[in-house]
């Protein structure tokens, strides 16, 4: 790589990216309060790593919402890749007390791709059992699903992070926090927390409010479950910028990092770092990164919705890399995915991203270019 030539983009990127950093420098320039991370592996090696705007700098950390699902996604993979977890068997054997409320039957790869009815309990969950290894997942193993497990799917936007952790601990011993600490982030330079230390502390800033356009009349359409779901998690905390969230790390959406450490998380497991070997075998992304489901999401009300082991799959919406790709994104703009295929690993962090939410189009846009021009 080369340090970027340009008037606001500050890094480096590899020589045959001139375009790219042409554009985003010119992204910069046209929008004095847009701030974003980019970072993209290929094959292993670096080939960009920049940033720009008033609100990132270099080093700087941000709670990039669900993109942290990706830690989960991860660390089941490791657990498969040992032969400690199987995707096809039951939750129960596992974790004996989710069997409660005819949910006896629920495999493993169910409850990781939004099948198994969960997204929240009745009485819905508190952020105090939410932000706890262990209450939200107890309450949501005595819970009956909301819909026969297996039979839909919809978003468990907070809840697979509490699901995602108990059934980590049931087969370890360890949180899902220690064991992604332990055995991905400290080992692989993993510059990406769940539960941000305090001698980082100095590095975070706040995740800015979207604005939405004066021009923008549209009005919300939702399902049924979305107002269930979502109706309890506002007030008395900011997923991302109150500190009782960050600093615990929520799996599902509060985990704090740059996007280098994003991008090389991915790298890290699917492609290696530093000519290091992978993580994860290739039987292991293939396992994690296979579709389980695709169509209607009965939590966000969206039509073309698609699940691995944990992961999104692209979508129109998300169309991030090819047919094997994989990753997540988060509801302010930031997107971290990989493409075994081509060998890209990539993320995007942004201070305030773009209305109405999601992944930022432009991130996903050069997260499939950078995958086909490189590996071509």
């Amino acid at each position: 790589m080369k340090p970027v030539d340009a008037a606001h983009l500050n890094g480096s990127a590899d020589p045959r990216l001139d375009d790219v950093v042409a554009r985003l420098d010119g992204l910069l320039a046209a929008d004095p309060d847009l701030s974003f991370q980019v970072a993209a592996f290929h094959d292993g090696r670096p080939v960009l790593d920049a940033w720009g705007g008033p609100h990132l700098a270099e080093d700087s950390v941000i709670v990039p919402y669900s993109v942290t699902k990706n830690t989960i996604g991860l660390a089941v993979g490791l657990l498969v890749e040992r032969g400690e977890l199987d995707l096809d068997e039951r939750v129960a054997a596992y974790w004996p007390e989710f069997a409660a409320k005819g949910k006896q039957h629920v495999t493993v790869r169910q409850l990781l791709s939004h099948q198994a009815g969960l997204p929240q309990a009745a009485p819905a969950l508190t952020w105090d059992e939410l932000l706890d290894h262990h209450a939200a997942a107890g309450r949501l193993a005595a819970s009956r699903p909301f819909w026969h497990p297996g039979g839909a799917f919809g978003y468990h936007a907070i809840t697979i992070g509490n699901l995602g952790d108990e059934l980590v601990f049931r087969v370890t011993g360890r949180t899902l926090h220690e064991f992604y600490e332990q055995e991905i982030r400290a080992p692989h330079g993993v510059d990406f927390f769940l539960g941000l230390p305090t001698e980082q502390e100095h590095r975070r800033v706040d995740v800015l409010p979207m604005i939405r356009p004066v021009s923008d009349t549209t009005t919300a359409t939702f399902s049924a479950l979305g107002p269930v779901v979502f109706g309890s998690m506002g007030g008395e905390v900011d997923l991302a910028n109150s500190r009782r969230s960050w600093e615990y790390g929520h799996p599902a959406g509060s985990g704090t990092g740059t996007a280098r450490g994003l991008a090389r998380l991915f790298a890290a497991a699917v492609t290696g770092v530093d000519g290091a070997e992978p993580f994860l075998g290739a039987d292991a992304v293939a396992e994690i990164g296979q579709q389980q489901i695709r169509g209607y999401d009965e939590v966000l009300h969206q039509h073309d919705r698609a699940h691995a082991i944990v992961f999104q799959k692209p979508s129109q919406q998300l169309a991030f890399g090819g047919p094997r790709s994989f990753g997540h994104d988060g509801a302010a703009g930031a997107l971290a995915c990989v493409d075994p295929d081509t060998g890209l690993a990539f993320a995007w962090t942004i201070a305030r991203g773009p209305w109405p939410g999601g992944a930022d189009p432009r991130a996903v846009a050069l997260a499939r270019e950078l995958g086909i021009r490189l590996s071509s």
